[in-house]
């Protein structure tokens, strides 16, 4: 979260404003407030905007009674002093109004536009399979950062050892690129039960192939994201860090080690067709062995755990991951963590310092904007904070209704 960041004008300037001079002020400072502490922009209403009119005008300053000094240095020396520290007090009193005034900026981004048609198409959205006994809901398999970071991120986990690696030119696959492995998933999970239904019939079908043929379009509108043209050039440019980047896991069972091959992603992509503007069209995706296999050699279940479609509206990458670590950890009940132990987990580059803080105000701001499925609570623990996830009780939601299907 950015910090505050106010430039204040000074109480003579404030003072020769007019009424409707200073109301403009005020206005433009909690707009400008808003945007640099993840506030949702609202307009001051009158009772505000007189608060703070009378702050400018009164407090501090008329208490230190400046006026009546004299012009000897001693004087000029105190007025400087009382400047500053009237200064310093009114960032911070018109900081604590601003906050008051102003509503938490929402968790979920807006649907867009063309969203409307999504009651037709109904995506059913599947996380990771389980290999090896790691589950990638467990971790983060990717950057928080809505940016491309290079670097590695490594996780020591009980049981497990986990290496993520970007490309040295792409980066690390981001949270929000990750969206497109979910889709890849999902289209195999449909395709596995299709397979099983007709096998079930005697129609002899064939496996599901390695290989997955979207439309841009379609990845786009699975994902709940904009039919503009930057999100074609983002799409390209989330293939690319996709397919550089890999996971490497070390199981560690009876004291023995076993090397696990590097899993990379997604095996690799090309771009079938461009349009006229030479924006991609069809693209055509390599599913991963390890993807495949989990899914398709499981006889009996889709390992796979359903997420609420709204998760591709939570527009922060720590918000994605906490959603993430709850359906797979609380399910349909509850599950604690510390917030230690989230950031041991979220592979973030932060400092624990500012992860912490971020995790807070994000955990806040689902006071008054809930994520989808689960409720946040933050308490003391005999080590620190911990988050508390607990399940929301709906028979509506997407991942209830599915649930069943899995099994």
């Amino acid at each position: 979260m950015k910090r505050s960041k106010l430039t204040l004008m000074s109480r003579e300037q404030f003072s020769g404003l007019s009424l409707h001079e200073k109301n403009a002020y005020l206005q433009d400072l909690a707009k400008n407030f808003a945007a640099h502490n993840d506030r949702e922009e609202q307009e001051l209403d009158r009772d505000a905007l007189s608060r703070l009119r009378r702050y400018y005008s009164r407090r501090v300053w008329a208490d230190l009674k400046l006026d009546q000094l004299s012009d000897d240095p001693m004087s000029k020396a105190l007025r400087s002093l009382g400047e500053a520290i009237r200064s310093q007090s009114l960032k911070e009193d018109v900081a604590a109004v601003l906050m008051q005034e102003s509503k938490p900026k929402r968790i979920l981004r807006p649907a867009p536009v063309e969203d409307t048609q999504l009651t037709f198409f109904v995506p059913t959205v599947y996380d990771a399979p389980i290999k090896d006994d790691v589950n990638l809901m467990d971790v983060a398999p990717f950057s928080l950062s809505k940016r491309a970071n290079t670097g590695i991120i490594r996780y020591e986990l009980k049981d497990s050892l986990i290496t993520i690696e970007g490309g040295a030119e792409s980066g690390l696959a981001t949270v929000f690129d990750y969206d497109i492995f979910l889709n890849m998933v999902s289209h195999l999970a449909d395709e596995v039960q299709r397979y099983r239904r007709d096998d079930a019939k005697g129609l002899r079908p064939s496996l599901p192939p390695k290989t997955y043929r979207p439309s841009a379009s379609h990845i786009l509108k699975f994902c709940r994201r904009s039919d503009g043209g930057k999100s074609y050039e983002d799409l390209e440019a989330a293939l690319d860090r996709l397919s550089n980047t890999t996971i490497k896991v070390i199981n560690l069972s009876n004291g023995r080690r076993r090397q696990v091959d590097s899993r990379p992603l997604i095996s690799g992509y090309s771009v079938v067709s461009r349009t006229g503007a030479n924006k991609i069209d069809l693209i055509e995706i390599t599913i991963p062995d390890w993807v495949y296999l989990s899914v398709v050699n499981n006889e009996r279940t889709v390992p796979l755990l359903t997420l609420h479609e709204d998760y591709f509206l939570i527009s922060s990458g720590i918000g994605r991951f906490i959603y993430r670590l709850a359906r797979k950890a609380a399910g349909q009940s509850e599950a604690t963590y510390s917030i230690r132990e989230i950031y041991k987990r979220s592979g973030s580059s932060q400092e624990y310092r500012k992860f912490s803080y971020d995790l807070r105000e994000f955990v806040t701001r689902t006071q008054s904007f809930p994520m989808p499925d689960y409720d946040l609570t933050l308490q003391e623990g005999k080590d620190g904070p911990v988050l508390r996830m607990t399940r929301r009780v709906s028979l509506s939601s997407p991942t209830d209704l599915f649930e069943d299907e899995l099994a």
